[in-house]
């Protein structure tokens, strides 16, 4: 058994296999200018997780700009005009260029419907927590993409 997870290991290491979570570059993304429209919360949430970095004084750096925008739709009511259930919408466009072209452009969208609650506050917070895991999710497509490039 020590032997074939040895093999097995060393196989492993010799093939170049290396994790898409860990990328060390993507720590070090810096950009001559970051331009944010939208969503500020999700902005920062993405800025913040994935590190870039603003170097306004390198003009060889590409430029970022991020497009974020939320929103919560009714999907169902009742006969009663009540409504039954809310769809969460959080869409990310992503896109970086140099001065003449764009080098990558890519949209990232996320939903998630849900049925709507009695409780008016615990509606609120259960609209937060989908929004906050909607957000993850996009920063981890961000991540595939960007270490995929």
């Amino acid at each position: 058994m020590k032997k074939f997870l040895l093999i097995f290991a060393f196989i492993l290491t010799s093939c170049g296999y290396q994790p898409i979570y860990v990328n060390k570059s993507l720590n070090t993304l810096e950009f001559a200018k970051i331009n944010i429209d939208g969503d500020r919360e999700i902005n920062r949430k993405i800025i913040n997780s994935l590190s870039f970095k603003e170097n306004e004084f390198n003009d060889t750096l590409n430029n970022l700009l991020i497009k974020s925008s939320y929103e919560i739709q009714e999907t169902s009511k009742n006969s009663k005009g009540q409504v039954q259930s809310y769809r969460s919408i959080i869409t990310v466009k992503l896109i970086i260029n140099n001065n003449r072209e764009t080098i990558l452009n890519k949209n990232f969208l996320k939903d998630f419907s849900y049925a709507n609650k009695d409780n008016k506050f615990e509606l609120v917070q259960y609209q937060n927590d989908i929004k906050n895991n909607l957000i993850n999710k996009i920063i981890e497509d961000i991540v595939l993409f960007i270490n995929l490039q």
